[in-house]
């Protein structure tokens, strides 16, 4: 999935994922993690995967499955990272 081909509702997954973890206030955290595992963001969106079981009664699974693809691909995974910086400001 490109950034340039992510679709409003995937966004807005996106923006509910950064705005979750804003409220719990690990956004900055998850932005400086994000850029430095860059490329091992693949491994994070198949424990994402790995964990639909266990929290699938708390989070929705199209919210999990968006956040996985999303980690799969360095375009978007840059967009989750600056609109994590955004949504601190």
């Amino acid at each position: 999935m490109q950034a340039k081909n992510l679709q409003p509702e995937q966004y807005e997954i996106l923006q509910g994922w950064a705005s979750r973890l804003q409220r719990w206030r690990v956004h900055q955290l998850a932005a400086v993690l994000l850029e430095a595992f860059g490329p091992l963001n693949v491994v994070g969106a198949q424990l994402v995967y790995l964990s639909r079981p266990v929290l699938g009664s708390i989070v929705n699974q199209e919210k999990m499955d968006t956040l996985a693809e999303l980690l799969e691909e360095p375009t978007t995974t840059k967009l989750f990272i600056r609109t994590l910086r955004e949504e601190a400001q």
